[in-house]
């Protein structure tokens, strides 16, 4: 009877550790990037980014092993800092942002480097109706409390991809086909 006292208490530790641990989190629209980059002719490097986009984590644990990731954006959010080419990037040459309202990444895997703080999220891309499956590499920067003193957590996520995978735009010899994705991302617990 002892016994199956102490393995009942025991279970019920470490699910109630188990839930302690599990949390979710919200990216921090004012302390967050999702950018990208390309190369224009082969010899300089043009930035832009989507200023309307949500990411969400949700953890199984202390860390971010086996978390999963999504991530939305608002295609008609992009800028590039000229206005003619942001609202030529909308049009159906390249994010056709009427047809293809967003962009979506929805995480498969979040597995962890060893001895490092860096994380491999491999996950489906989902961009002008086609969906690809990508590779980010998440270096957590750290977590520290706000000013709320609430939990958060920063991240640098970086990836390749092509945009002819996805059906962006025509092949050109002026834009090369493929795009670094950069993002700096403060997510809070909620």
């Amino acid at each position: 009877m002892k016994k199956i006292f102490f393995y009942g208490i025991a279970a019920f530790l470490t699910f109630s550790f188990i839930l302690v641990e599990a949390s979710s989190w919200t990216s921090d629209a004012a302390h967050s990037r999702l950018g990208f980059t390309i190369t224009h002719m082969g010899i300089n490097d043009v930035n832009g980014e989507f200023k309307n986009f949500e990411v969400k984590l949700n953890t199984p644990n202390g860390d971010f092993t086996g978390a999963t990731v999504e991530m939305t954006a608002q295609t008609a959010s992009i800028t590039t800092g000229m206005e003619m080419r942001d609202n030529h990037l909308k049009t159906a040459d390249f994010f056709d942002s009427e047809k293809y309202p967003t962009l979506t990444f929805k995480s498969i895997t979040v597995t962890k480097v060893p001895k490092m703080n860096k994380y491999t999220v491999t996950g489906n891309l989902t961009m002008h109706g086609v969906t690809k499956s990508v590779v980010l590499t998440a270096t957590h920067n750290g977590t520290a409390k706000n000013q709320a003193g609430g939990d958060v957590a920063g991240f640098k996520m970086t990836g390749t991809i092509k945009r002819s995978d996805f059906g962006v735009g025509q092949p050109s010899p002026g834009l090369s086909d493929e795009v670094r994705l950069n993002a700096d991302l403060e997510v809070a617990k909620n």
